[in-house]
């Protein structure tokens, strides 16, 4: 008789089990939510993005909670995955860091390591917000200028960007020129600025007024500053 192989067979699942990680799961996401939004510095709409984050969590735990109890599940899996196409671009890498982090928390209390799961992930995030406290006390508030005028206020494109620049260095700590536009009657310019309060975004739109008073200005806060 041929011999009869006997292949390794996992318990089944638990739905105590499952519901409890899944539990577990919905606060570790609410709190990469409310992470993500309060210390996030990307561009685009965070709570918007966020809100991915417990549907990545959850649907991670659920899949290798179902898939580690079946070596068939398991190579059913790889072949699912190869076909998959995320067709949503990252735009910027921290957005691609904090879903890893939500795909790690799921992957952990998955496979039931639930306590070691929850101190690295909390610790992931304190961390990570310690680190972003301090850059941010160090430099300062970051946002974005954006200033628009015509040719009325000064024939010379590149007098008005000295006369910009002129006024940008009395009240920032820093600035870097990211656009400049010239056309036959408008000038645009985009610069990142590094400023130290609310006091001087103030004094630099008053000055910016004063020089150019046909000119349309534009701040964008990445720190939820109001604009001006």
């Amino acid at each position: 008789m041929p011999p009869e192989f006997n292949l390794p067979t996992n318990p089944p699942l638990s739905l105590t089990l499952l519901l409890f990680n899944l539990a577990v799961g919905v606060l570790l996401s609410i709190v990469l939510r409310w992470h993500f939004m309060r210390f996030g510095s990307t561009l685009s709409n965070r709570e918007e993005f966020a809100q991915v984050f417990p549907f990545v969590l959850l649907t991670t735990v659920l899949i290798i909670s179902v898939v580690k109890s079946s070596l068939a599940l398991s190579l059913g899996l790889v072949g699912a995955l190869s076909i998959v196409r995320f067709r949503t671009p990252i735009k910027e890498p921290e957005e691609l860091a904090y879903l890893f982090i939500a795909i790690a928390v799921g992957l952990g209390l998955g496979a039931n390591q639930t306590i070691p799961t929850v101190v690295a992930s909390l610790g992931i995030l304190a961390v990570t917000a310690v680190l972003k406290w301090t850059r941010r006390e160090v430099k300062s508030k970051n946002l974005y200028l954006s200033i628009d005028w015509h040719g009325k206020d000064d024939s010379n494109p590149e007098h008005c960007l000295q006369r910009v620049n002129e006024v940008i260095s009395k009240h920032a700590i820093n600035s870097d020129l990211r656009r400049f536009d010239t056309r036959e009657e408008s000038v645009e310019a985009t610069y990142f600025l590094d400023i130290t309060d609310t006091d001087a975004l103030s004094a630099l739109t008053d000055e910016l007024r004063h020089a150019f008073p046909t000119a349309g200005i534009t701040f964008l806060d990445q720190n939820q500053l109001p604009s001006v």
